[in-house]
C-alpha cells in the first residue's frame, strides 16, 4: 500500500533553513506527480509545492523564491528545501500524492520562532 514518511522538521529561528524529506513506497514514484502541503494551527490544508515526474516544480505565492522542491527518483525520495523561514511558515508539513493532501503521510512539524 502507499506509504509516505516525512522527516526533517524542527524548531528554527526566523530567517533559518530546514530541509524536509519524504520517503515514498507502494506506487510508481518516478512517474508520479508529488506534492507538499501544510496545515497551520487552526487552519485547513494548504498546497505548498508540486513536483512533476521529470523534475522542476511550482510553488504557492507565499513560499515562492524561498522554498525549493526536488526529488530523487532512484531513491523514491521527495525533498523540500526551505530557506528564509518566517513565523507564518509554522505548520505540520505533509508529503502528498495529490494537491489537496487527500493521500498524505503523518507529517513533520516545522516551528519558526525566536
Amino acid at each position: 500500500q502507499v506509504q509516505l514518511v516525512e522527516s526533517g522538521g524542527g524548531l528554527v529561528q526566523p530567517g533559518g533553513s530546514l530541509r524536509l524529506s519524504c520517503a515514498a513506497s507502494g506506487f510508481t514514484f518516478s512517474s508520479s506527480w508529488m506534492y507538499w502541503v501544510r496545515q497551520a494551527p487552526g487552519k485547513g490544508l494548504e498546497w505548498v509545492s508540486s513536483s512533476h515526474s521529470g523534475g522542476g516544480g511550482s510553488y504557492a505565492d507565499s513560499v515562492k523564491g524561498r522554498f525549493t522542491i526536488s526529488r530523487d527518483n532512484a531513491k523514491n525520495m521527495l525533498y523540500l528545501q526551505m530557506n528564509s523561514l518566517k513565523p507564518e511558515d509554522t505548520a505540520l508539513y505533509y508529503c502528498a500524492r495529490d494537491p489537496k493532501g487527500t493521500v498524505r503521510g503523518q507529517g513533520t512539524q516545522v516551528t519558526v520562532s525566536s
